[in-house]
């Protein structure tokens, strides 16, 4: 993290914080962050993903297991408003009572999935790093390159993945429901018309749509979770940055109370991207299922 012989300057910890654990597709790990390369696996955000996943199913089976007819209890009752307010916009978006039998429980599992994976923002910033790079080092490792990012969702790889599995279900179902011949027809007659001249223009239209619609929709829940880590990073700083000095002795009291304040905002932020993010795989999946 830092050159021996000196704790981490500000930009060495966040720099440090921001670098994922991984390795390349044949197991190597790699010590120099890429910004663009496909043979390399994030698996920090990867382990993160499937353990959170496999919580949230097993939540949402606990709930179902424990389900009475009587008076709910709090757990069910949550569970209940979540299951109903899922379905009514499932309703609102996709009028195909039949695909609705799948893709209502597919937006239930993914707000709560994107909630779990952007609620791992809310633990301490160190407290998983710091084990990470203990036990990196008690196995022989160089605690200095034991890198360890916890927000699956400040990965763009993750979110552009989840995006373009939405995508590939559009797909699916424009030609489960339209047909072959009726998504081809909408492809080069939407949005200017079915006059020849204008096919390639509107194909064109339409593959701009998609991509748009793709790279936003990864886009957005990556951008607003990856500015959530770097506040929690900087007020981090904060608890570090004590010195002999009334607003150096100040610091640690203002890092606990902004730590709070902005946790307390953060429980709402997750909640929105969550919530936005299956809303927007709602609408598109919903247009899937509409002509234009």
């Amino acid at each position: 993290m830092a050159a021996e012989g000196h704790a981490p300057t500000a930009s060495e910890y966040i720099v440090h914080h921001l670098q994922h654990w991984q390795v390349d597709w044949s197991g190597h790990p790699v010590v120099q962050k890429a910004i663009v390369d496909f043979n390399v696996l994030n698996l920090d955000s990867i382990l993160y993903a499937l353990v959170l996943g496999a919580l949230g199913c097993f939540v949402m089976w606990l709930a179902a297991r424990k389900a009475t007819s009587g008076v709910p209890g709090r757990f069910q009752a949550a569970v209940e408003i979540l299951v109903e307010m899922v379905d009514n916009q499932a309703k609102a978006n996709i009028h195909n009572a039949q695909s609705r039998k799948f893709i209502a429980p597919l937006a239930l599992t993914v707000f709560v999935w994107v909630f779990l994976l952007n609620a791992m923002d809310l633990l301490p910033v160190d407290l998983l790093p710091a084990l990470w790079t203990q036990l990196h080092a008690a196995t022989g490792g160089d605690p200095h390159h034991a890198y360890m990012r916890v927000v699956p969702t400040a990965d763009l790889s993750t979110t552009l993945g989840l995006a373009v599995a939405v995508l590939f279900l559009r797909f699916w179902y424009s030609l489960k429901v339209k047909g072959a011949g009726g998504w081809g027809h909408e492809l080069v007659t939407a949005p200017f018309g079915s006059h020849p001249v204008l096919w390639p223009i509107n194909l064109l239209m339409q593959c701009i749509e998609y991509i748009a619609n793709t790279v936003s929709h990864g886009m957005r829940l990556f951008g607003n979770m990856y500015a959530g880590e770097l506040v929690f990073m900087l007020i981090a700083l904060m608890g570090g940055a004590m010195a002999m000095s009334l607003t150096g002795v100040l610091l640690p009291v203002g890092h606990v109370v902004a730590g709070f304040i902005w946790a307390v905002f953060h429980i709402l932020v997750i909640t929105l991207q969550a919530f936005i993010f299956m809303m927007l795989a709602l609408i598109y999946l919903g247009q899937s299922h509409s002509a234009h």
